[in-house]
Order: C-alpha cells, then structure tokens, then sequence
C-alpha cells in the first residue's frame, strides 16, 4: 500500500472500483477509472492494476473493444452489497469526484462539433446542442478557413447556451424596416 489511508487491502480496493464502475454513467479508460480509484491515499497504482485485472478475470468488470470498463451485471450486485464496506469518508471523496465527472460525459454527450472539408476547399462546421429529450439545436455554417472552423468548435463547446440564446434573441428581435 502507498501511504496512510482508509484502504487496506486488496479487496477494499475491488470494492471500492465495483462502487466507481456502478456509478459512473458511461463505460471508462483505464486512466479515468484510476483517477477515480486513487480517492484515498493508501491505494497505489500497482495495487489498483492487479485489482482491476481480478475484476474483469472474475467477470465483475467488462473490458469493451473500445478498451473501456463497463461493469456487469455480476458486478452491479456485488457492488450493492458491498458498498457499505468503503469508509464512508472515502465514499464522500468518491461521490465528490463521480459528481463531476459524470457532469462532464453528460456535457460531452449533450455538446457535439465536427468539422468537415467541402470539394470547394472551404469547410463544413457542425454545430449540435442536446439536452435530456433530444436536439435542441443542429447548426451547420460553412467557413473558408481550417483555423476558423477549429475556433467555432471550440468556442461553442466552451459555451453553447449562450449561442443558442443569442440565435432565439435575434430571431425573436422585432426588425423594423
């Protein structure tokens, strides 16, 4: 074990990654689920690898093509019962860091871009914002720069309702001639 902390063994850490992996909202990279495993000083690297291998051998963890953990539904019991075993402490680490990480997948889900060369040499931007229902808004313009096309993605990821309002606003606005 790494340093002073409330995990002590091998099996507290296998529940604790059944806890993470039941909680997280989509199937995980390694480095994300060891992020979010190293919540408690006592847990190091090598010990959370061999636990994390026990549990796909076990069939507790799935290890999907995509090189990503998704729990079973072995696993999701498993977890159930054991997740009064975690210190309590380590679970309010836990919840904490699953809190914002699950924010962000749900962000990454709900706000897309991709960008697209056209024959013509410009470039195709799109544009989408979803919420918990479905498209809210699909936006495709077209610039004849590579760098611009880079910009629009990016500053709309950063903030997409506001583009969005802007768009309402300005279709809304009473033009007179």
């Amino acid at each position: 074990m790494a340093g002073p902390g409330f995990i002590h063994d091998k099996l507290e850490i296998k529940f604790l990654i059944l806890y993470i992996a039941a909680r997280v909202i989509e199937p995980v990279p390694f480095d994300t689920m060891l992020d979010l495993t190293l919540c408690d000083d006592a847990i190091d690297y090598f010990d959370f690898s061999d636990c994390l291998a026990d549990l796909v051998r076990t069939e507790h963890l799935e290890l999907t093509k995509e090189g990503l953990y998704k729990i079973t539904e072995k696993g999701r019991r498993n977890s159930e019962i054991c997740a009064s075993s975690i210190p309590y402490s380590v679970r309010l680490r836990c919840d904490r860091n699953l809190l914002e990480w699950n924010r962000k997948l749900r962000r990454r889900r709900q706000v897309k871009t991709s960008t697209e060369k056209r024959p013509n040499g410009t470039y195709t931007v799109k544009l989408s914002l979803d919420d918990d229902m479905g498209s809210v808004m699909d936006l495709r313009l077209m610039v004849i720069h590579q760098d611009m096309a880079e910009a629009l993605s990016d500053r709309f990821q950063r903030s997409p309702e506001r583009l969005y309002s802007e768009i309402i606003k300005t279709l809304l606005d009473d033009y007179k001639d």
